[in-house]
């Protein structure tokens, strides 16, 4: 696949809560980290806990906080893509509208959200070489 899902993110109401529930439901590995500079992708201009997902085979992802006031619990997916900008503004030109223009997360890569035509909101990321 050309551009596989590479990360999945759950922006929740109750981030123990939801621990609790996924960790004992699917038995991951779950890892509190800082957000902030250098740390894993999602909203990263906040400061505060972000809890890695690590499944063990597969793609891993993460919770955060949710900080859109009455909004719900929601998973976002993000897609591996070759050029963050350029993906970015292909999809606006087919009528996405841009929720998090491109933002680098220092130390791990570039990433954008967009929210495609019937609402959906997706994560593009492209991850630094190593």
């Amino acid at each position: 696949m050309a551009n596989p899902f590479v990360h999945v993110e759950l922006n929740t109401t109750d981030v123990d809560k939801a621990k609790k529930f996924y960790g004992q439901l699917f038995d991951w590995q779950l890892e509190d980290v800082e957000m902030g500079p250098g740390g894993p992708p999602g909203l990263l201009a906040r400061k505060g806990r972000y809890t890695m997902i690590k499944p063990g085979t597969g793609n891993g992802g993460g919770m955060l906080k949710q900080t859109v006031p009455g909004a719900p619990s929601s998973w976002l997916a993000y897609v591996a893509v070759d050029d963050v900008a350029a993906s970015t503004q292909k999809a606006k030109s087919l009528g996405a509208k841009i929720m998090l223009d491109v933002t680098e997360v220092p130390g791990a890569g570039w990433m954008s959200i967009i929210i495609d035509p019937t609402g959906a909101a997706l994560g593009l990321w492209k991850p630094k070489a190593v």
